[in-house]
């Protein structure tokens, strides 16, 4: 049996949602092991706590954790910073020094943002996995050393592998385990946990009185998409009870702090009015396109349906317009059926430069990237069935 509260209070997870269970679940099936784990998620999600978790449930936990940051470390020393080097190999090297991996040897090193690695270094590293041996820079001497790899990123790595920016064998061999933290706006219910736990911690330290986060307060914040995950939440928390010292947080507060009262000051505009200028231009001018089809499909299921008795669907996001079989009819010309007359109503090959085809597909993946890829949010907001999308992903490879 697995115990979940001993890995939770481990490293202080919190969470009682389905995605926290499934990850606490993974890291009590694979800390015992040895194995290699790829720990996938955005900034801010937890990718770390995740990392000491598995070690400190494993039976490396009474030795070191080592963590890299290896975007933080240039790339020019990041060879000799994961595996030391000797004395005179280089310009400054005054002292042998040791690297990350010897100061790891029997314990655990977590290489957080491995999809900055240069492609040089990461041949050397997939020797390390595969056979533990490795050479300080200068030296011709192999060592060995006995280490846990963890590695986070969030980046797309089969992506990067596809642009030829991380090797494919590397990818294959990290993502042996993969465990993919979620995003905190795909687990709100977890919010209120987060809150308490971050304002206890943050008041007890510097000793503010801490009133707590009104049921309306919460609810407000789980109306935001919070594209910075746990860490802005935690930093958001400080921020409002540093601001509001000795109170209990408002509804009206987070409005403010969030600027939540600009995303809803309109309900009649169908895209927030945050970003680029340009852009919400565009964004406003495609959404509009869609409902203006839409609106078209539905007036056409509705006289087709009155026509043949059969009842609408709403089964696609765009349905396709018949094909015009007297293309060389006048348009004046009488229609002998309600599809002809259709399709002088609207001509959907193209509008402007863009067909309707690309359209959609270009509002599909937008969406998408606004949604973390959560499908079913992105159906909700386009207002088509789950089902539909897939479809529609399928058809567009998108």
């Amino acid at each position: 049996m697995i115990d979940l509260e001993k890995i939770r209070q481990s490293v202080g997870m919190i969470g009682d949602s389905d995605q926290i269970i499934e990850v606490l679940t993974l890291i009590g099936q694979i800390s015992k092991t040895d194995i290699s784990v790829l720990v996938t998620g955005d900034s801010g999600t937890g990718k770390e706590m995740v990392a000491k978790a598995i070690h400190k449930n494993s039976k490396r936990k009474f030795e070191s954790l080592i963590i890299v940051n290896c975007a933080a470390i240039p790339s020019g020393i990041l060879e000799s910073e994961l595996f030391g080097h000797k004395k005179g190999s280089f310009t400054g090297a005054s002292d042998n020094k040791i690297g990350y991996f010897e100061s790891a040897h029997k314990g655990t090193i977590f290489l957080d943002e491995i999809g900055e690695l240069p492609r040089e270094t990461q041949s050397k590293l997939l020797r390390v996995i595969e056979s533990g041996e490795f050479m300080r820079v200068g030296e011709s001497k192999t060592q060995k050393v006995d280490v846990r790899i963890i590695a986070a990123t969030n980046r797309d790595l089969f992506k990067e592998v596809k642009n030829n920016n991380f090797r494919q064998d590397l990818y294959f061999r990290l993502k042996t385990i993969n465990i993919n933290v979620p995003n905190l706006s795909d687990h709100l219910n977890d919010l209120h946990l987060y809150i308490e736990r971050f304002g206890l911690e943050f008041t007890n330290k510097n000793d503010i009185a801490f009133k707590g986060f009104s049921s309306e307060a919460i609810a407000e914040m789980k109306k935001y998409s919070w594209p910075g995950n746990i860490r802005e939440l935690k930093n958001v928390v400080e921020s409002l009870i540093v601001m509001n010292s000795g109170n209990r947080i408002t509804d009206e507060m987070v409005i403010k702090h969030l600027k939540l009262d600009t995303f809803n000051q309109n309900n009649n505009l169908p895209i927030s009015l945050e970003g680029d200028s340009d852009q919400l231009e565009r964004e406003l001018i495609l959404k509009q396109l869609l409902y203006l089809r839409q609106d078209v499909n539905e007036l056409k299921q509705i006289l087709t349906s009155n026509s043949n008795n059969a009842e609408p669907s709403n089964s696609s996001l765009f349905l396709p317009s018949p094909q015009n079989k007297n293309n060389n009819k006048n348009p004046d010309d009488s229609y002998t059926n309600i599809d002809d007359a259709f399709i002088s109503g609207l001509k959907d090959e193209a509008i402007g430069e863009m067909t309707m085809d690309e359209l959609e597909k270009e509002v599909i993946e937008k969406y998408l990237k606004k949604f973390k890829n959560n499908r079913r949010k992105t159906a909700q907001a386009l207002n088509i069935s789950e089902r539909t999308l897939y479809r529609k992903i399928k058809e567009y490879s998108v």
